[in-house]
């Protein structure tokens, strides 16, 4: 059998590439400018490459019961590997992807096609605008994985947009936002202080390395007025290859230190990471 050939393409965001994974037949990694976006095995949406995917996967697996479909709104799509995952464990979701780059959705379109019966439509918008354009009280799940390049763009980390995503959840909805910090965690800090203004709980997740300052990474931002952490979640982040702390929102303070809420004419985009720092999880 021929083995399966890269794909090289411009895109609006750079060069995005669509490289075979050697030991899995119909998984690939996409990259843009050389930084990995997404890993999607078109026969096994259930194996999650990516730790922080396997983390934001364990939150919509506790976002209602077990099984059951729900509203999910993904602002950043990339290769669409959580959307497919949620099609396959919660048959019937509705859900809404949010992608700024057309090119790159079109690729994903021809390359990695979502299944039939996904459940899933996606568009070309600016995540923010999306969000406050959001009926509200629609969502039961936002998810808010957004990087210009490897950034966080500077719109959707403001009182703004926490207030808008409060909008748009129903009561007890989660907003999980991958976020990308360091010690001292001068933008996590912020990010923890602007959502606590918009949202009654907040919790991080982040490998233990991490939260230590030992080295930069990915770190994900959970904001609800239900109950949060969602039962569980420690239990299944521990459990992970790599391991993973929930941090709740009574043990914040330090993470927070003395930040404010960021408003819109203070925003600025996460921290630039340091060359190498998002490998595969």
């Amino acid at each position: 059998m021929e083995e399966p050939a890269a794909v090289c393409r411009p895109v609006g965001g750079g060069t995005a590439k669509l490289l075979p994974d050697v030991d899995r037949r119909r998984a690939w990694l996409l990259t843009v400018d050389g930084a990995p976006q997404s890993y999607v095995d078109l026969d096994d949406p259930l194996h999650l490459e990516f730790e922080y995917v396997r983390r934001l996967a364990h939150v919509l697996d506790l976002a209602g019961p077990e099984g059951s479909p729900l509203d999910v709104l993904h602002l950043g799509g990339g290769g669409l590997t959580l959307p497919r995952y949620a099609a396959r464990t919660r048959p019937g979701s509705r859900q809404r992807v949010v992608e700024w780059d057309a090119e790159l959705s079109a690729l994903v379109a021809e390359f990695l096609p979502l299944p039939a019966g996904a459940g899933t439509a996606v568009e070309a918008a600016d995540a923010r605008a999306a969000l406050e354009s959001s009926p509200p009280a629609s969502a039961d799940l936002v998810v808010a994985d957004v990087f210009g390049g490897n950034r966080v763009p500077p719109q959707m980390t403001t009182v703004g947009c926490a207030r808008a995503a409060a909008r748009a959840l129903r009561p007890g909805g989660i907003y999980a936002a991958n976020l990308a910090d360091a010690a001292p965690f001068g933008f996590l800090g912020s990010q923890i202080a602007t959502w606590r203004a918009a949202f009654a709980r907040v919790c991080v997740v982040a490998e233990p390395a991490v939260l230590r300052g030992r080295r930069f990474g990915n770190v994900l931002l959970l904001a609800s007025d239900g109950e949060l952490p969602p039962p569980l979640l420690a239990r299944r982040t521990a459990a992970d290859p790599f391991p993973a702390r929930v941090v709740p929102c009574a043990e914040l303070g330090a993470l927070r230190g003395g930040a404010i809420p960021v408003q819109e004419d203070a925003a600025a985009p996460s921290p630039v990471p340091p060359e190498g720092s998002f490998g595969i999880g």
